[in-house]
């Protein structure tokens, strides 16, 4: 195949993005007040989260800037940290509506899991490292390392930090993609072929416990990402899923050294009422690992919404929404009791 360098333009490395300033966007007091007439707008459409679109939140000054915001995310640097709301006045339901009536105006939310959850939790649920059926968001403590996600955005809020660590790490992929191309297309090629993805027990009863995707995927000038190394390795426990060549591990540990190195990459502290938002395909996200201390409350809470944007003209098949999927037959708010 014939491979190219794709989407120049969004190319960065850790230089461009030492300075905060250049990806911080901070509320203002009329916005922040603004968001919370669209949460009482909100709240008279109905009590139910799920009910609440975009109409339903109103955003008459933030609503534009949100949009320029998402044309960053999908043409630009692909991520965003959104710093100023008042969690120290705002609820639980507070932050969480205000949080899911601003996901509304960068996109529709997807199903995360089987259960259905389209507003979900990334805190320490209980689940141990090396849980075949554990996924980032339920295990604690542990760093993780960089991975995308499946939907064209990633939003995290964070209702509390742990005692110490758990900084959040963003990675480009569209520089890792393009210099693998220059230096290795050997490498390159091989993850322009499908792999295979663990379902993590997440499948459907009596289907097969692995998928298939490509890592990388060019459609039209634009690329596309599907990276979850972790996944991609344990697919090897089902005895029918496709074995992985020596190139392909030479490709996925390539793209682990350069991610690491912190040439691609930046760091950011997570705030009570910080909301990252972060373009899947041409990003990676990563975490620190993190100390939480259950006996006194610190305990480290995300909120995640998967939302998938109508920025984007078109997409390959396999980053389509699958309406027939089990996932999302049932939509959920999951409401963790972790943080009050």
């Amino acid at each position: 195949m014939t491979l190219h360098v794709l989407e120049e333009a969004c190319e960065w490395r850790a230089g461009d993005v030492a300075d905060p300033a250049k990806w911080t966007e901070t509320f203002s007091e009329a916005e922040i007040a603004e968001l919370e007439a669209a949460i009482a707008f909100a709240r008279d459409v109905s009590a139910e989260m799920l009910d609440i679109g975009k109409d339903d939140f109103p955003l008459p000054t933030l609503g534009p800037r949100l949009a320029a915001i998402e044309q960053e995310l999908m043409d630009g640097r692909g991520f965003v940290l959104l710093r100023g709301l008042p969690r120290e006045r705002w609820s639980n339901d507070d932050m969480c509506l205000a949080y899911w009536g601003l996901g509304a105006h960068l996109g529709n939310p997807w199903p995360q899991n089987h259960y259905g959850h389209v507003l979900g939790d990334v805190t320490d649920q209980n689940k141990a490292p090396g849980d075949p059926t554990a996924r980032g968001n339920e295990i604690g403590q542990v760093g993780l390392e960089f991975h995308c996600d499946g939907s064209d955005l990633v939003g995290l809020l964070c209702l509390q930090s742990g005692v110490s660590g758990g900084e959040s790490a963003v990675c480009n992929s569209v520089a890792l993609h393009n210099d693998m191309v220059r230096e290795r297309p050997d490498l390159a090629a091989e993850l322009y072929k499908p792999q295979p993805y663990d379902m993590r027990g997440e499948q459907a009863p009596g289907k097969r416990g692995w998928y298939e995707m490509p890592v990388f995927t060019a459609h039209g000038d634009r690329l596309f990402v599907r990276l979850i190394a972790a996944y991609i390795h344990a697919s090897q426990r089902h005895e029918d899923a496709p074995r992985l060549t020596p190139l392909a591990r030479e490709a996925l540990a390539w793209i682990h050294e350069r991610a690491e190195s912190g040439a691609y990459s930046v760091i950011m502290d997570f705030r009570p009422g910080d909301m990252q938002f972060i373009n899947n395909y041409h990003v990676l996200h990563g975490r620190r690992p993190y100390e939480d201390d259950r006996a006194t409350g610190r305990i480290r809470h995300l909120k995640r919404l998967w939302l998938e944007t109508e920025a984007l003209p078109d997409r390959p098949a396999h980053f389509r929404k699958n309406i027939s999927s089990h996932w999302g037959r049932e939509k959920v708010i999951s409401r963790l009791d972790a943080v009050n």
